[in-house]
């Protein structure tokens, strides 16, 4: 489905509620396979979080876990460590060029019985899966920060629990700790101190209910209309001022966007309060790289130019992110350069119209560059990819005014 949209209304106003984070989601989902007493209220909608439901419940056999990256990684820690069970997961063409063998090595050092079915180093993966005796691993930490929640999520499932011992520079550091305040809250004793993770053992947990957090990098796309928009007031639900997950930043990002973030209970009110901003800003990303299409994209409609660095996670997603924002913003009219690890925008004179955005199967490709339609009338293929995350996005962009339409 590809979509053409319009907005034409300088001003917007509405309340939504967005579907649960699937970071938060996916993890609960591994911890509730391993302790039944788990209940999770306001789970993800998305499709990387429906994925891996199906995979759990099903345990066993061929399990195609389609573009979903967490789960990939989850579920093969996951069956690893599961006894008596054989699986073989495999994905999408996309997937089977994803790497996963840093989290692979670490598992068979571990005592895993793991093959690859095609090239070493990726997906699919015939797994059987045996009880893993050895309690400490070494990880290499800048590359991947879901290898290392994957063996956080299965680490008291293990007789000995497991201690993790980090290599190098550590990646995404906010979602490290949403695994262990996770885990924390389920009862079940671990820490993060310097290079070390420890997860103590934990055979049983008193039965529990957690409520999953709406998920803030989908509240990314919103802070974007808001900062384009020459007015704008969004309530957003089931938020919270001390969330774990690390895109919350973008309360502070922002700001620099005349957007201030009013938390009031359980929701966020995003209010445009200033057209004032700078030239150009300066981000460092290596903690919430998710958001960073989104920034480059806001600053694009604004005519402001952006550096962002501490993406190096942006190759190895759903796309080469960074390759793929360089080339749709240019066809827009922007110029950008990108490194291994870095984006600097330079915005055009103006923005071209009716230009076909790629999505490359990306989801927040789509949702990144649809804001743009406040500035010009855009074109986005293959739409439906936002189910990957976020599956009533459309549906909340109209009651925000946008006008959407398929087309041929």
């Amino acid at each position: 489905m590809n979509l053409s949209l319009t907005h034409q209304n300088p001003e917007v106003k509405a309340d939504l509620k967005i579907t649960g984070s699937k970071s938060e989601s996916n993890r609960l989902l591994i911890l509730q396979a391993l302790y039944p007493g788990i209940e999770i209220e306001n789970l993800s909608n998305s499709d990387d979080t429906v994925v891996l439901k199906k995979a759990l419940e099903k345990g066993g056999g061929l399990i195609d876990i389609h573009h979903a990256g967490t789960a990939m990684r989850f579920l093969t820690a996951y069956f690893a460590a599961k006894e008596n069970c054989e699986v073989e997961i495999t994905g999408s063409k996309r997937m089977k060029e994803r790497p996963i063998r840093l989290l692979v090595d670490a598992l068979q050092r571990m005592g895993a019985d793991i093959e690859y079915k095609n090239e070493v180093g990726f997906p699919p993966l015939l797994i059987k899966g045996k009880k893993l005796h050895v309690d400490s691993v070494r990880l290499k930490a800048n590359v991947s920060s879901q290898y290392i929640s994957a063996l956080m999520l299965i680490g008291a499932s293990l007789p000995n629990g497991l201690e993790i011992i980090l290599e190098g520079q550590v990646t995404s550091t906010p979602y490290i700790l949403m695994s262990l305040e996770i885990l924390q809250h389920a009862g079940i004793r671990g820490e993060f101190k310097d290079d070390r993770i420890y997860i103590q053992p934990t055979k049983e947990i008193e039965p529990t209910r957690i409520a999953v957090e709406s998920d803030w990098s989908s509240a990314s796309y919103f802070y974007s209309i808001a900062a384009i928009a020459q007015s704008a007031e969004i309530r957003l639900s089931n938020y919270r001022k001390t969330s774990r997950q690390g895109d919350s930043c973008l309360a502070r990002i922002y700001r620099s966007f005349g957007v201030e973030t009013e938390f009031h209970g359980n929701s966020i009110l995003l209010k445009k309060v200033s057209s004032k901003r700078p030239k150009c800003i300066h981000e460092d990303l290596r903690n919430s790289p998710d958001i960073a299409q989104t920034i480059a994209v806001t600053c694009l409609a604004l005519g402001m130019e952006c550096k962002l660095d501490g993406l190096h996670t942006l190759k190895i997603k759903e796309t080469d992110r960074l390759q793929a924002l360089k080339t749709e913003i240019e066809k827009l009219g922007g110029k950008v350069k990108i490194t291994l690890d870095s984006l600097h925008l330079v915005p055009g004179n103006s923005l071209n119209k009716d230009v076909l955005i790629q999505t490359y199967n990306d989801h927040r490709m789509a949702m990144a560059f649809a804001p743009m339609a406040m500035k010009t009338p855009i074109k986005v293929e293959d739409a439906g990819v936002v189910s990957k995350s976020y599956p009533d996005f459309w549906k909340d962009l109209k009651n925000l005014g946008f006008q959407a339409q398929e087309i041929i």
